[in-house]
């Protein structure tokens, strides 16, 4: 009895010891597998997550729209959203807080037809303009407007319903807010149309993070957030270093992954990875605030500790 009672002991230690070196966490991205989740996919494949004892299940949403709810929900761990989402999620009472970033510039951008009517800002007068997602992109168009002195009511929105790249194309709008300058300028081109991209944080709009990791502010692990955040840092290091080798892990990864639009848009997307994804530059996220409040989609402005935050060692 005493020797099964040492095995007993010797199976519990060994699985307690596992769980502890295994940490599971529940992942949620954004949208479908694509390059702008390049750092998430190589530490996964490359095992930079089971190095650091984590395991780290990957879910792809059917809404895009849910992530952030499930996070604040507790049904998941960590989801990857946007900046300009979470400020209007937090001021809706979402117990949410970015802990990581890993996109570090905006992504979209105001894309037009090159050979197309709009030739410059100004031109955007009396045309349409396509969009998926209402208040928020009809905010970043308001500082665009704003700055080739157009009136809100000088143009026409017309909801695209994520069908952004065809609805320009397709001539149905004549410009297109929220279509992503690695991957919509890309697939116009793939399709034999050349598309121009206006930045937007060149033409009015604070500059923020596109991508990043957001939790519930009430169930902060700092452990293991530690670790995730590390191995994300690794894997951008090890993409940076090794574009081409990174590139075939990744199309490798997934079959449907392995197409011309995803290629190109992997490296397009490289140099825009967040190099130390812990880090936080308060006063973006303060700047965001003011031109939400400066554009009346929030009453009253936060503090950047009540939406972002470092996590320490």
């Amino acid at each position: 009895m005493k020797k099964y009672a040492a095995y007993i002991c010797i199976i519990i230690a060994l699985l307690c010891n596992n769980a502890i070196a295994n940490n599971k966490i529940t992942l949620l991205l954004d949208w479908f597998i694509n390059p702008d989740h390049g750092p998430v996919i190589i530490a996964n494949e490359k095992g930079i997550f089971k190095e650091a004892g984590l395991e780290v299940e990957i879910i792809a949403p059917a809404n895009p729209a849910d992530p952030p709810k499930l996070v604040a929900a507790g049904k998941a761990d960590i989801a990857i959203s946007y900046q300009p989402q979470l400020h209007l999620h937090v001021h809706e009472g979402l117990p949410l807080v970015r802990i990581g970033t890993l996109v570090a510039t905006p992504l979209n951008c105001l894309l037009v037809l090159k050979d197309g009517p709009i030739k410059q800002l100004s031109d955007l007068k009396n045309k349409k303009i396509g969009y998926s997602i209402s208040g928020m992109e009809q905010a970043l168009l308001s500082a665009i407007l704003n700055k080739a002195n157009i009136k809100k009511d000088e143009v026409e929105y017309i909801n695209v319903n994520w069908s952004l790249s065809p609805a320009l194309m397709s001539k149905q709008v004549d410009a297109v807010i929220g279509a992503f300058r690695n991957f919509e300028l890309n697939q116009m081109e793939i399709e034999g149309v050349a598309g121009k991209c206006f930045y937007i944080e060149e033409e009015g709009v604070p500059p923020y993070d596109e991508l990043i990791f957001i939790v519930n502010n009430q169930n902060i692990n700092k452990e293991i957030l530690i670790k995730f955040l590390r191995s994300i840092e690794k894997a951008t290091q090890y993409i940076i270093n090794h574009p081409e080798e990174s590139w075939k892990i990744f199309a490798n990864s997934s079959k449907e992954l392995d197409n011309e639009l995803n290629k190109r848009a992997w490296f397009d997307t490289i140099p825009r990875f967040a190099l130390r994804p812990a880090a936080l530059d308060k006063g973006r996220y303060n700047r965001f605030e003011d031109f939400l409040y400066n554009e009346g989609l929030i009453n009253k402005k936060l503090s950047h500790e009540k939406i972002a935050i470092e996590i320490y060692e």
